[in-house]
């Protein structure tokens, strides 16, 4: 097996961080997770984020407040992303939670999705149903940051999103809305609600949504580190 170390600190570097992530590269999830004593699930329907929590156990990224970047030290968000066998997104990717209420003064500057964006360090995996967990293999990982015209269409889609949150139209949103960045229900069941902005400015209760990363804009990030 590929020489890995499990390391529970936090890396106080870019390139510590990097040296670590690029050690996964070639290694299945088994393999990472027998190192980390972690068991692997027989498939993801009820585990969805148990293979980002793994590389972030063998990382060292810091727990705590989801509002943080993962690796907050040195201000970096970690994303894996599952890819078929040609390298193209198997699904969107979740950035954060998107605030319904208490929204008045949150610019593109200060959003968590900008901060969550800032850096990132992409690891992407072989995400095909038909390979068994275990077997999956880890590609090579990268940093990444947006570049001026990617953020000017990030903070454009943000603004269009917060703006219809803002005039009580959450329930008119749809995943349509957005060219790189759009608004889907996120939580755990269809049952579980949270309190949104109505159209008359009253308080409505309302499905939990998350900002996510079109299939279309992570495949441009793909195609700009690896064609």
């Amino acid at each position: 097996m590929k020489q890995f170390k499990l390391l529970k600190s936090e890396p106080n570097s870019l390139d510590e961080l990097l040296i670590r992530a690029e050690t996964l590269a070639g290694l299945t999830l088994g393999e990472v997770a027998e190192i980390a004593n972690i068991k692997v699930p027989s498939n993801f329907k009820r585990e969805k984020g148990w293979t980002g929590q793994l590389i972030e156990t063998c990382l060292g990224a810091s727990a705590g407040s989801k509002t943080r970047q993962d690796f907050a030290k040195i201000g970096v968000e970690l994303k894996t992303i599952p890819i078929d066998k040609y390298g193209h997104p198997l699904e969107t990717t979740y950035v954060c939670y998107a605030h319904l209420t208490q929204i008045a003064g949150i610019e593109w500057s200060n959003s968590n999705v900008k901060n969550k964006l800032n850096r990132v360090l992409w690891v992407p995996i072989d995400g095909r149903r038909d390979i068994p967990p275990s077997e999956r293999l880890i590609a090579t990982p990268f940093l990444w940051s947006a570049t001026p015209e990617q953020e000017n269409q990030l903070r454009l889609d943000w603004e269009e999103l917060m703006d219809m949150i803002a005039l009580g139209q959450i329930e008119s949103i749809t995943a349509r809305h957005g060219q790189y960045l759009q608004i889907r229900p996120k939580a755990a069941n269809g049952t579980a609600l949270t309190n949104a902005i109505g159209a008359s400015g009253q308080n409505i209760q309302t499905r939990p949504r998350g900002f996510y990363l079109r299939k279309e804009f992570t495949q441009q990030i793909l195609n700009e580190r690896f064609a």
